[in-house]
């Protein structure tokens, strides 16, 4: 998939070597990507992400993951500062979202952006809240043990419950990324939850944080941040998940960043209330 645009302007599929450079200008925007999230990203849809380069050089991206023949997600939408109100972002964003076809779209819009994605067809569904500060002391309860690879198929089904769409390959590489630390909490033979913290560029980042209860939720939080105590950590919560809001502010973390969830169309249904905190808010 190739587009023309003004300057000339060259929209092109991206590669995992691109990653740096798009995981650059996400960096220099604040929104602090994880340190190994290129070859998860790349794993769920290896051509889902662009580039926008004007005589070679790169000047704009955005990347359009599809995850299933219903859903697809967008994120590092990015245009270079220098490069900006040239209307090079718009072609890009155009050239990629036909990679979507006629799935329905989710993003984690920027506040600056929302009445654009609006125009675009985009509706609110609700707030994302990043919640930031330093990890508390504790000590890691009973009961949770390291993700090992016996516990992919059980966490890929739990995962599924409580996403708008399957991602077994992006999971697969986000459960063993360099520097990923996954948990799991068992009762009994039963998975009641699961969590992953990784190295960002700024903060320690959690996400997802996926449990049954508040209990169970509360329980992996202290588990995956009992060795990073004095840390910063981050995670990005749904507002209306009001335990999930409550944990964030009982760790001692405030707001620093939002975002909103936005779709183009319905999206399955999925256990909301199991969502503590999201894996990443450029794959949703």
């Amino acid at each position: 998939m190739t587009s023309a645009a003004p300057q000339d302007l060259v929209v092109t599929q991206a590669t995992l070597a691109d990653w740096p450079v798009i995981s650059g200008w996400a960096a220099a925007e604040g929104w602090n990507p994880g340190l190994s999230d290129g070859p998860a990203f790349f794993a769920q849809d290896p051509e889902g992400f662009f580039l926008g380069r004007i005589d070679g050089e790169p000047v704009s991206a955005i990347s359009v993951v599809n995850h299933g023949p219903d859903y697809a997600f967008l994120g590092c939408y990015l245009v270079r500062p220098d490069q900006r109100g040239r209307g090079h972002g718009l072609t890009t964003w155009k050239t990629a979202l036909a990679h979507a076809g006629e799935r329905t779209v989710g993003l984690d819009g920027v506040v600056a952006q929302q009445d654009n994605y609006r125009e675009s067809g985009f509706e609110l569904a609700y707030r994302t809240v990043r919640f930031t500060g330093t990890a508390p002391r504790g000590e890691a309860p009973a009961g949770i043990r390291p993700a090992g690879p016996a516990d992919l198929a059980a966490i890929t089904a739990y995962d599924s419950a409580c996403s708008p769409a399957d991602r077994p390959r992006f999971l697969a590489e986000w459960l063993t990324g360099p520097g990923h630390h996954a948990l799991v909490r068992h009762d009994g033979g039963r998975l009641t939850g699961y969590g992953v913290i990784r190295p960002g560029h700024d903060t320690l980042r959690i996400g997802p944080l996926f449990a049954d209860t508040a209990d169970d939720a509360r329980a992996l939080f202290t588990a995956l941040t009992a060795d990073v105590a004095g840390r910063e950590v981050a995670i990005d919560v749904p507002e209306p998940h009001t335990a999930g809001v409550a944990l964030a502010e009982e760790a001692g973390l405030r707001p620093s960043f939002e975002t909103a969830r936005m779709y183009t169309g319905p999206v399955r249904e999925y256990a909301r209330e199991r969502v503590f905190g999201v894996a990443t808010l450029e794959l949703g």
